[in-house]
């Protein structure tokens, strides 16, 4: 994947926002590095001599709840946990409980039993989730896109949900033909004049 600035249209991958970000990242990086209960893959070299520059990683997890994966990241960095087929209910509560965030989540399978179980299961775990698509690059105007929990509210940038978020409705009514009684006309005796 071709690094660079974002004017070179032929660049996949461009610098993270800040030095702050490009810190947040290298430090959770180098924390895999020397941590037991992770191990860098691929990738991991950090370089801001020229921009924020961090390489697409991969971080292998040895526990379904190591820091990467509860924290917002918000770079080219990716943990994977590799489970036990028979443990998939258990990494459901896992994924469920493990982090406050919920912006994005995905599914990739063929077994649509295992795709409807997954995707109702982490209905709350993820604002906008994907089956078999990627979990990045939601257009605003043609998908709506927000998180929840720690995530935002929610929101749905580009849809009509967003803008509701934005207004305070408010109820007027303006009766023309006033009330002469308290009684509403259904509890009054019926007559005939």
């Amino acid at each position: 994947m071709k690094m660079g600035p974002p004017e070179d249209f032929t660049c996949f991958i461009n610098a993270v926002i800040d030095e702050a970000s490009f810190d947040k990242l290298k430090g959770f990086i180098d924390r895999a590095r020397t941590d037991r209960d992770a191990e860098v893959l691929f990738g991991g070299t950090c370089d801001k001599s020229t921009g924020y520059f961090i390489e697409p990683t991969v971080i292998l997890a040895k526990k379904p709840d190591y820091i990467t994966m509860q924290e917002e990241l918000f770079g080219p960095v990716i943990t994977v946990y590799i489970y036990e087929d028979d443990k998939l209910n258990e990494m459901l509560d896992v994924l469920d409980q493990t982090s406050i965030y919920a912006l994005t989540g995905a599914v990739f399978s063929q077994d649509r039993y295992a795709i409807e179980k997954i995707t109702k299961r982490l209905s709350n775990a993820a604002g906008n989730f994907y089956i078999n698509d990627k979990p990045t690059g939601a257009v605003v105007g043609q998908q709506p896109f927000g998180g929840a929990r720690g995530s935002g509210t929610n929101d749905k940038a580009g849809s009509v949900f967003n803008f509701l978020r934005w207004t305070s409705i408010r109820t007027i009514k303006e009766n023309f033909v006033p009330p002469v009684h308290f009684m509403y006309p259904s509890f009054l005796p019926d007559s005939d004049t």
